[in-house]
């Protein structure tokens, strides 16, 4: 077998062709958009590369046949929050063989060491964790859009390299049938009906003051994380300008409280059910079969991306109230039959004891993995 480093523009398209390979078979398998992937690792489109650096790699069998790729990263301003000198690893893809598996988690790690790393969390995305975040563990249907899919064998991979899960998080659904709308309608109207709250949903001509609702809203959500690294506004405009596609303006809703930005709750519809018919293309043919497939193919499912109050805010009740905005919202869309809820840690139990109070079941799991060296 031979390592070859991704080094020019032949090579990084190999990298993209390597997941059509494994997956040629699995008729379960939607492909990711190439250029979501390429986006990556574009140092003019993904800022993480100001603070890190990315590599990625093939692997060919002795018949010079391609059977791996694996790309490795790490960013500097992770490691300030962290306190550790922790990479990570994703985009990987596999045959069935671990000496296979072996040899691309140790370039990885030969790499970071380099790079005076001291682990590596994988399979992780080099950017934000609303994509390309953990293996697939169970759950192997109807993959989402910019979500990991994998084959199950790729948790031995792992777990015979030596990672060990640090984190699991969970994707749920609820169908129009099984939410429990007439305990959280009760629940929602006290705070509907308070006037110190104030629910709106987002609208692109207003895009700066909800980009800086978003990032006041994350920036304090989030920062008891360990892991937490903190938005900026050009982070913002990028993830909204990823998300015009996919974007429905009733679909995203802010909740404010005092006039504060106080929450938001953050759903897109499930396009993986237009992608699949597009093999990773996006050209111009493709946005054609995009645009009729997404007015008459008949999506008939939403994906919540991320869910966010503020610390003093919690438990009030604007949770309820952004869930009631959004399936009051998915009322008018008839063809909608549920909504995905992804992902939740296993270090929320707040959200997941919502989630199950909703009537949501759990319907896929992926784990985050750490290796140490």
């Amino acid at each position: 077998m031979k390592i070859v480093e991704v080094s020019n523009r032949a090579r990084a398209s190999k990298f993209i062709k390597v997941h059509h390979i494994i997956y040629k078979d699995d008729k379960r398998w939607v492909c990711p958009l190439d250029n979501d992937i390429k986006d990556v690792f574009d140092k003019e489109e993904n800022l993480f590369f100001k603070d890190g650096d990315a590599k990625r790699w093939l692997l060919y069998d002795d018949n010079k046949k391609l059977i791996g790729r694996v790309a490795a990263f790490y960013n500097r301003k992770y490691f300030l929050h962290t306190g550790k000198k922790i990479g990570g690893m994703g985009f990987f893809e596999c045959i069935n063989d671990q000496q296979a598996a072996n040899l691309l988690f140790d370039t990885c790690k030969k790499w970071l060491l380099k790079n005076d790393v001291e682990g590596m969390d994988g399979p992780i995305n080099f950017g934000e964790k609303d994509k390309f975040w953990g293996l697939m563990v169970s759950g192997f249907t109807n993959p989402s859009y910019q979500e990991n899919y994998n084959f199950p064998y790729y948790k031995d991979l792992f777990e015979n390299y030596g990672f060990v899960k640090t984190v699991e998080q969970s994707t749920s659904e609820i169908t129009l049938e099984t939410f429990n709308r007439e305990r959280f309608n009760r629940i929602a109207q006290r705070v509907l009906n308070n006037p110190i709250y104030k629910f709106e949903h987002y609208r692109e001509k207003d895009i700066e003051k909800f980009a800086g609702d978003f990032l006041a809203i994350y920036n304090q959500a989030w920062s008891h994380r360990t892991d937490f690294t903190p938005m900026t506004i050009e982070r913002v405009h990028l993830v909204l300008k990823s998300l015009k596609p996919i974007l429905v303006e009733d679909f995203i809703w802010f909740a404010y409280a005092n006039d504060e930005p106080a929450g938001f709750y953050i759903n897109v519809i499930d396009v993986n059910q237009i992608f699949k018919h597009l093999r990773g293309k996006m050209d111009l043919f493709a946005k054609l079969k995009f645009l009729w497939y997404k007015k008459f193919g008949r999506i008939d499912r939403a994906r919540g991306i991320v869910f966010g109050v503020i610390p003093k805010y919690q438990n009030l009740g604007l949770e309820t109230g952004m869930i009631m905005k959004f399936y009051d919202s998915m009322m008018r869309y008839p063809n909608l039959r549920s909504s995905e809820l992804a992902w939740i840690g296993d270090f929320n139990p707040k959200m997941h004891s919502l989630f199950d109070a909703l009537g949501a079941k759990t319907t896929k799991v992926h784990f985050t993995y750490q290796k140490v060296f």
